[in-house]
């Protein structure tokens, strides 16, 4: 083992040496089909082809190339001439042969299959494809003689499928094609046998028949029955496990790397052996093994050399144990560790094929060139052969050829194309132009330019325009041109561009990169526990970049939600209403775009009140207890708390329900105390967080015997109404109380401290007895009794009672009053005798009440005034009295039954106190050199008052506070001399013989005062008014006057004046009269007969209005007796000609008022 362990070792050194080249290599380069190039297989048959007889035979070989290839067959080494065959076609453009066996045997066509495919520039092969026909064989025939056995032995029933292409699959059946069952004792092995660890009775059967299926033909295949008798007239003892496969205490398997490892161990013994596996100095592969048919197979995938080594099997039971050690030995077909690769080389240039594989034992390496065995072609001076290395230099447009390694040992081999293909070319870009890449922030973002040329060219990269990108933390280059950038950064985002340069030229290319905020969702759903019926709402609020089309999509339980309107998605979430059971799951939210996205789960759990419990049974029945079991509803997800348990009496409550007591929600079971005389049917009821479950079908009913009661009324008191009795009650007894029928109740009493006998009554269906005839208020004791037809209660607990009380009947005497002060006075009484209290004493009412004020005149007393003193006290406190006022009181005792007869009224006085405020306080008849203070004496004299005091001073001024002493029936004061614009302050108190009363305050300002109280006194004074109505009628009357005037004329000694003006529209004076013209009072439209209208049209205001002021007014105008204006115009008021004498209208009043000014 160490030996091969060495050489195993030694060759993977070996195949791990690195060949520097000066030439190109390519990775997965594709040449562009414009160019030349040598064929390449692009697809075949697998190397083992296993046909179906009943179907044409169709061997593939697809190949590429420029000129496009053509191909050609060998079959078992030589020639397959196809067109000589006439069921043989190849299918145009391709070497894949359909062969059709319709009438022809499968086997004819059986053989070694070897596809070439060849241009000007070489040749390429395919792999050896071993055409087979499936089989499928018969049973042989064999007659099966029944086996017999003792109970408890092993058993191996053969199988021995015949051998078919491919193997068949082995399984046992019954004659009714029902699979057999299969355990720990019986179980079946690889190769189809039957291994039973022991036998058992039932194991007697004539029906086990072994069936074989092949796979390709679809067919099936049966073993005769087998029959097994066992007997059990001398059963096998019971011993330790022994094993029946494999044999020995060790054995070795072989297994080729890759593929899969599968031990078996099979053990009898009596009790059935349990089956373990363990590595001997290892352990397990964790991620590739497993367990099988009941732990007796161990298998282990994708075999590696390190899965070489020692397993155990160990069988065990009570017994003993036994154990199997497997050696496995690993080894492998050839596999590639790095496959040749197509050389693309410009003329002149150097490259290298390297044939790099691995295996166990080491394969062989062989080179062929264009499908001939290299040794056989002609010999080549650019060409040197070492092992599995090729190396090409100084190349030449005929060196391009296609180059075979084949690698083989003794479990398979391996078959390699590889072309050299010589040219010169340009670079090209194949990746296409101003492509956008699209990536998500802080990913691997991935630009390609896949290019080709000869020589390979060399790929630069440029961002934006801007320096090349050098190879570093950020970028990666690769050989295949692409540009890696590790972390995407939304700085990233731009224009790359690649240049592909060779010794031909060179090209460029744009792409870009747009790098995307991510879909994140920024609340997910929560966990949510909702009732049936009731809505559920899962939230799911996503950020996403906004340049992406976002899809949101929810699923249930990992599948699509069900179509049901219930489900409602909106933008950012999923409402499901009126929700039931089958809602429960795994709701997930899934933002998906077109470059990520996230996603959120939840889960629904509805919960409802529990579903009532069941199967109640009542064991452990006793007379006074019983056990009550039951069985769970379901709790509908939300654990069950507690049970309730109800009973029901139909005997004294039917169809009432009463609550008994509660268990935890994990009993199901409750011991129940219980009373005689009681027909008891129970229920139980299930709480969890939603609610109380619908009650339980109730139990059968359970009776118990009657018994003398267990207990005497409660709560027994004697009390007494009326002065002459006493009522005896209690609590009366419920049915489930009574314990049995007949229920009364035994009352007994006797007076306290005397030697009389106990008085007794028995009653029923009552809860009070009243004693008559009873002294006032005496203590009596008192029993009550439970007595039915069984018997009577326990001994009565004796209580203490009283008689019915009285009013006292005397009142306290020697009610002394001590007044304290003015408002304070204190009351001292005598106690009136126990004996006439007549009850329980309770305590004394003190009424008092103010008769009349010692200072004033009133009209009726007040309401008395109660305070009530409890228990044995004598003396109390009067609180709140008036001042100097005459009061009355009395005294009188209580007790339960009401007030006994009050004392004689005692009358008191209280001194004199201090006075109320004054009832206002106000600044009246402000002006200029003073203001008077006016106030209204205190509604509360308290007293006789002796005067009051004013005080006064500026506001904000440091000047002292002046003070004024007035006597008593003084209500107000004029003050003097104050200064102007200043806001004084006023305090004003009344005073007795006990001192000052509260002050009561007010402010004024004097200047504002005293002018704005002037304005309104001015105002409001008649003279004043007077003055202004006869300053009216005047201005009226003169109007009126001016008015008539104007309207009929005037004689006016001013003729001379006139004609002086010489005006041609002034109409002559008539001559007999000599007087003005007069005008028609019917053309009121035309204007005043000597009136004048200026030759623009327009009139000044000033001069267009007549005013008594342009008359002569100064000395010597004057009217004469009849009112007529006599005097002559003024010199000084002359007006221009130009200008007008007279107005055409009547004058204004405004302006007669103005003349007056």
């Amino acid at each position: 083992m160490s030996t091969m362990n060495w050489k195993r070792k030694s060759t993977l050194c070996e195949g791990a040496v690195m060949v520097l080249l000066l030439g190109h290599m390519t990775f997965a380069l594709e040449v562009p089909l414009d160019l030349p190039q040598p064929p390449t297989i692009t697809h075949q048959s697998p190397k083992d082809y296993i046909i179906d007889p009943r179907e044409n035979i169709v061997i593939h070989c697809e190949a590429k190339g420029n000129p496009h290839p053509s191909f050609s067959w060998t079959r078992n080494g030589t020639h397959f001439d196809v067109e000589k065959d006439p069921k043989v076609i190849t299918r145009s453009n391709s070497g894949t042969l359909v062969i059709d066996i319709s009438e022809e045997k499968a086997e004819a066509y059986e053989g070694v299959y070897q596809c070439m495919a060849r241009n000007e520039h070489g040749t390429a092969v395919s792999n050896n494809i071993v055409i087979r026909q499936s089989k499928s064989p018969l049973w042989s025939k064999e007659r099966n003689e029944p086996i017999t056995v003792q109970v408890g032995v092993s058993l191996i029933l053969h199988c021995r499928p015949p051998a078919g292409l491919p193997p068949p699959i082995i399984f046992w059946m019954d004659n009714n094609f029902q699979r057999l069952p299969q355990n720990s004792r019986v179980s079946q092995a690889l190769n189809g046998d039957l291994y039973f660890s022991n036998v058992l009775a039932e194991d007697t059967r004539n029906d086990y028949i072994c069936y074989a299926r092949f796979p390709h033909t679809q067919t099936i295949q049966q073993k005769q029955p087998i029959t097994v008798n066992v007997l059990n007239d001398r059963p096998a003892g019971e011993r330790k496990p022994s094993f029946m496969y494999p044999s020995g205490a060790s054995s070795t398997v072989s297994v080729l790397r890759g593929e899969t490892l599968e031990l078996e161990c099979f053990a009898d013994g009596l009790p059935t052996p349990e089956i373990s596996w363990t590595k001997v100095n290892g352990d397990l592969p964790s991620d590739r093994f497993s367990f099988h048919n009941f732990q007796k197979m161990l298998k282990i995938a994708e075999v590696m050399e390190a899965d070489g080594g020692d397993y155990r099997c160990l069988a065990r039971n009570r017994l003993g144990s036994a154990q199997h050690i497997v050696t496995v030995v690993v080894k492998a077909a050839p596999f590639w560790i790095s496959a040749p690769r197509n050389l693309i080389l410009a003329p002149k240039e150097m490259g290298m094929l390297i044939c790099h594989v691995g295996g166990n034992p080491k394969p062989t390496i062989t080179w062929l060139v264009n499908g001939v065995p290299i040794e056989n072609s002609p010999k080549d001076p650019r060409r040197k052969i070492e092992d599995n290395t090729i190396t090409l230099s100084d190349v030449q447009t005929s060196s391009s050829a296609v180059y075979q390694c084949n690698a083989s040992n003794e479990f398979g081999y391996l078959l390699a194309n590889a072309f050299v293909n010589v040219l010169a070319e340009p670079p090209r870009v194949l990746t296409p132009p101003n492509y956008v890449y699209q990536v998500i922030s802080n990913r691997q973002a991935m630009l390609d330019c896949a290019s080709f040329g000869s020589p390979l060219p060399k790929i630069t990269w440029f961002k934006d325009g801007q320096t090349a990108i050098v190879d570093g933390d950020s970028y990666i280059l690769h050989e295949n041109g692409t540009l890696q950038i590790n972390v995407a950064q939304p700085l990233n985002s731009g224009k790359y561009t690649c240049v592909a340069t060779n010794s031909q030229g060179n090209r460029e290319n744009h792409v870009y990169l747009e790098v995307k905020e991510p879909t994140r969702i920024l609340k997910q759903p929560e966990y949510k526990e909702v009732q049936r019926g009731s809505k559920a709402v899962f939230e799911c609020k996503v950020k996403h970049d906004l340049t992406l089309i976002p899809t949101m999509t929810w699923l249930k339980d990992n599948g699509e939600l069900p179509d049901d309107e219930r489900f409602v998605v909106d933008s950012d979430s999923l409402t499901i209403n009126d929700v039931t059971q089958e809602d429960e799951g795994t709701y997930t939210c899934i933002m998906n775009t077109t470059l990520d996205q996230d996603s959120a789960s939840a889960m629904l759990t509805v919960v409802e009140r529990p579903d009532p419990p069941r199967d109640l049974e009542l064991t452990d029945q006793r007379e006074r207890s019983v056990q009550l079991t039951w069985t769970p509803g379901d709790e509908h997800n939300s654990p069950i708390q507690l049970f309730l348990i109800q009973y029901e009496d139909s005997l004294h409550e039917p169809d009432v329900w009463n609550n008994m007591t509660e268990v935890p929600g994990t009993s199901t079971t409750a011991h129940l105390d219980l009373s005689p005389y009681v027909y008891y049917s129970f229920r139980v009821l299930a709480r969890n967080d939603v609610g109380l479950s619908e009650p339980s079908i109730p139990s059968s009913q359970y009776r118990t015997n009657p018994a003398s009661p267990d207990k005497n009324p409660s709560d027994v008191e004697g009390t007494g109404t009326e002065p002459d009795n006493m009522v005896i009650s209690w609590n009366e007894m419920t049915g489930l109380q009574s314990n049995g029928p007949g229920l009364q109740y035994k009352v007994s009493w006797k007076q306290k401290d005397t030697d009389e006998d106990w008085t007794s009554i028995i009653v029923a269906n009552v809860s009070e007895y009243v004693v008559t005839g009873t002294p006032t208020f005496v203590p009596y004791e008192v029993m009550v009794q439970a007595i039915n037809d069984y018997g009577s209660g326990p001994k009565p607990e004796v209580v203490l009672g009283y008689s019915g009380e009285d009013r006292p009947t005397m009142a306290p005497e020697s009610v002394k009053v001590l007044v304290q002060n003015s408002t304070l006075a204190e009351v001292h009484w005598e106690p009136i005798p126990p004996s006439t209290v007549k009850g329980k004493m309770l305590g004394y009412k003190v009424y008092y009440w103010k008769e009349k004020s010692l200072q004033k005149e009133e009209s009726k007393p007040e309401e008395p005034q109660k305070l009530i003193f409890s228990g044995n006290e004598t003396e109390g406190h009067l609180p709140d009295l008036h001042p100097y006022s005459q009061y009355s009181i009395n005294v009188r005792a209580f007790n339960g039954k009401g007030d006994g007869p009050p004392s004689t009224d005692q009358k008191f006085e209280t001194p004199e106190g201090v006075p109320g405020p004054p009832t206002f306080l106000r600044i009246t008849n402000p002006n200029l050199e003073s203001f008077t203070v006016e106030w209204g004496p205190p509604m509360d004299d308290n007293g006789r008052l002796t005067g009051y005091i004013l005080k006064y001073q500026p506001i904000n001024s440091t000047e002292e506070l002046k003070e004024m002493t007035l006597l008593a029936n003084e209500t107000s004061v004029v003050l003097e001399n104050l200064k102007y614009s200043t806001r004084y302050k006023f305090y004003l108190n009344a005073m007795t013989i006990k001192g000052s009363g509260p002050i009561v305050t007010t402010a004024i300002t004097i200047m504002d005062e005293a002018m704005t109280s002037r304005q309104v006194d001015i105002a409001t004074q008649g003279w004043f008014i007077g003055l202004m109505c006869a300053i009216a009628l005047l201005i009226l009357v003169l109007l009126i006057v001016c008015f008539i005037k104007r309207n009929k004329g005037g004689k006016y000694p001013v003729k001379e004046k006139e004609e002086a003006h010489q005006d041609p529209e002034i109409q002559p004076m008539k001559e007999d009269d000599g007087t003005f013209g007069e005008y028609s009072d019917t053309e009121d439209h035309k204007p005043l007969k000597g009136s004048r209208t200026p030759s623009n049209g327009t009139v000044k205001k000033d001069d267009s209005d007549d005013s008594l002021v342009d008359y002569g007014e100064g000395g010597d105008g004057q009217f004469n007796e009849d009112g007529s204006f006599i005097g002559q115009y003024s010199g000084k008021k002359e007006k221009d000609t130009a200008e007008g004498n007279e107005s055409s209208e009547a004058p204004s009043p405004v302006n007669a008022m103005n003349s007056f000014v």
